[in-house]
C-alpha cells in the first residue's frame, strides 16, 4: 500500500480498493502467541487471540495477573531468568508485549530466537520519555517544550528556562500519574528532586490544552496501517477516567491526528499497535504527549464500538494477518472502574446491568486498591447526555452497598 493510501481520512477505517493482501509467512490459527506481561491488557489480548484460534502463553513475574486464567500456559519467572526465557521462546511462535516497561535486554534475548512485535528498538524508544520526545522531534513532530534533568541544579535552571508551571516526571517507569510532580516557579526544586528519587527525569512545560485525544494506529507486517477513530480522553489524578468516541473535534483536526499517528507508526517501524496521545490546543494544533506500542486503556471501547477491536487488531498485526476493518459501529463512552469503588465491598452491579447499551468488563484482579484499574464499562450512544449518563452510573456504583 502506498503511504498516501495508508492514512484514513474519514475516521471510519475506509481504505482504497486493492488486491487481497498476501498472508504468506503469517502465523495462522493454531500457532502459539507469547505475551510478556499478565495484566488486563494481556488478558483482553489473550481472549482475542483465543477467539481467533491461537494458543497463548503468558510470561510474567507474578502468578496472579488477570491474563493467567486466559492462557493455555503461564510461566512465572523473573524477566532476568535466561532458563525461563529459553523455555518461553521454545513454547511460542511469535512474541508481543502488554506493556512497554519490559527490560529491553529481554526483548533482544528473545529476538535471537523468535519474532518479537513490537521490536526491542520500538520499546526502547517508547519506554523512556526523553528518548521518545527526541525521536518525535527528529521526525518533525511537535511536543511540549522539555528539558532532560539529572540533578537539582539542572532542575532549577530548566524551571527558569521553561518559565511558568511545569511537570517533573521520571524518564522511565512512570504510568497512571505515578512518578510526577507539578512545579511552579519559586518551588523548592531540591525537595522536588529528592521526592522524585530518580537518576534521570524530564521537566515538561505545562500546556494549556483545550482537550486531550488519542489515536490507536495498527501497522501490519506488510506496512499497511489503519487508524481507529479519534477519541477524546479525560484524566483524573493522572489516570484515564473517561473516553468518548468519536472525538468532538473538527474533522480537519481529527484527520491531522490520524495522519500523525500513521506517520509515527511508519517511522518507528511498528508491527502491532501504537497509541498516540495528543494535547489539542485552542487553535486546533496538536502536540504529542505520549506513545504506547500496545493496546491502550483509551481503546477498550473498541470491544463494542468498532468492527475490529484493538485487541483483535493487535493480534492480527503481530501474527502477520491482514488488518481488520475499524469502522465505527456505534458511538460510545468508556468509563474506568478503579478500586476506590470497592471500599464498601463489591459494587452493586445491577445498577449498571439493568441499563440497555451497557457492556461491563471486570479484570478478575485480587485485592481492590484506590487507583487500581479493576474494570471498565462502555455505554453506547453519542453526545454529552450519554457521557453524563455514563458518569452518573459510576457515581451510583460508588454509593452502592452490596
Amino acid at each position: 500500500m502506498r503511504k498516501s493510501e495508508a492514512i484514513i481520512d474519514n475516521g471510519q477505517g475506509v481504505t482504497p480498493k486493492e488486491k487481497t493482501p498476501s498472508i504468506t509467512g503469517a502465523f495462522l490459527p493454531g500457532a502459539t502467541l507469547g505475551i510478556l506481561g499478565s495484566g488486563q491488557l494481556g488478558r483482553m489480548s489473550a481472549m482475542a487471540a483465543k477467539s481467533l484460534g491461537y494458543r497463548v502463553v503468558v510470561y510474567d513475574e507474578t502468578p496472579e495477573g488477570p491474563a493467567v486464567s486466559c492462557a493455555d500456559l503461564a510461566i512465572t519467572a523473573s524477566f532476568n531468568d535466561p532458563v525461563a526465557l529459553v523455555r518461553f521462546a521454545s513454547e511460542v511462535d511469535v512474541v508481543t508485549v502488554e506493556f512497554e516497561n519490559i527490560p529491553v535486554s529481554v526483548l533482544e534475548f528473545l529476538e535471537k530466537r523468535k519474532p518479537v512485535r513490537p521490536s526491542s528498538r520500538v520499546v526502547l524508544i517508547c519506554q523512556d520519555r526523553i528518548r521518545e520526545k527526541e525521536f518525535l522531534l527528529s521526525v518533525g513532530i511537535a511536543v511540549a517544550p522539555f528539558r532532560a534533568i539529572t540533578s537539582a541544579l539542572q532542575l532549577k535552571k530548566a524551571l527558569a528556562a521553561l518559565g511558568g508551571d511545569s511537570i517533573l516526571k521520571t524518564a522511565a517507569l512512570g504510568y497512571d500519574g505515578k512518578g510526577q510532580i507539578s512545579l511552579k516557579p519559586g518551588n523548592d526544586v531540591t525537595a522536588a528532586w529528592e521526592q522524585l528519587s530518580a537518576p534521570l527525569a524530564v521537566l515538561e512545560q505545562k500546556i494549556a490544552f483545550q482537550s486531550e485525544a488519542s489515536v490507536i494506529c495498527a501497522r501490519s507486517v506488510s506496512g499497511e496501517s489503519l487508524c481507529f477513530p479519534v477519541q477524546t480522553n479525560v484524566h483524573r489524578d493522572g489516570i484515564l477516567d473517561v473516553t468518548t468516541v468519536p472525538a468532538n473535534l473538527p474533522e480537519s483536526v481529527a484527520s491531522k491526528a490520524r495522519a500523525i499517528a500513521s506517520d509515527i507508526a511508519e517511522k518507528l517501524g511498528v508491527i502491532g499497535l501504537i497509541t498516540v496521545e495528543f494535547f489539542v490546543l485552542a487553535d486546533g494544533s496538536l502536540l504529542v504527549n505520549e506513545l504506547a506500542p500496545r493496546p491502550h486503556n483509551s481503546g477498550h471501547h473498541t470491544l463494542e464500538t468498532t468492527m475490529t477491536s484493538q485487541f483483535a487488531q493487535h493480534i492480527r498485526a503481530v501474527c502477520g494477518l491482514p488488518l481488520g476493518p475499524v469502522m465505527l459501529r456505534s458511538p460510545g463512552v468508556m468509563i474506568n472502574l478503579l478500586g476506590d469503588l470497592w471500599k464498601a465491598g463489591q459494587p452493586d452491579w445491577k445498577l449498571l446491568l439493568r441499563e440497555s447499551g451497557i457492556f461491563l468488563h471486570l479484570y478478575g484482579k485480587k485485592g481492590a486498591k484506590p487507583g487500581r484499574k479493576m474494570g471498565h464499562f462502555t455505554l453506547l450512544g453519542e453526545g454529552a447526555t450519554v457521557r453524563d449518563r455514563a458518569i452518573g452510573l459510576r457515581t451510583l456504583l460508588s454509593h452502592s452497598e452490596s
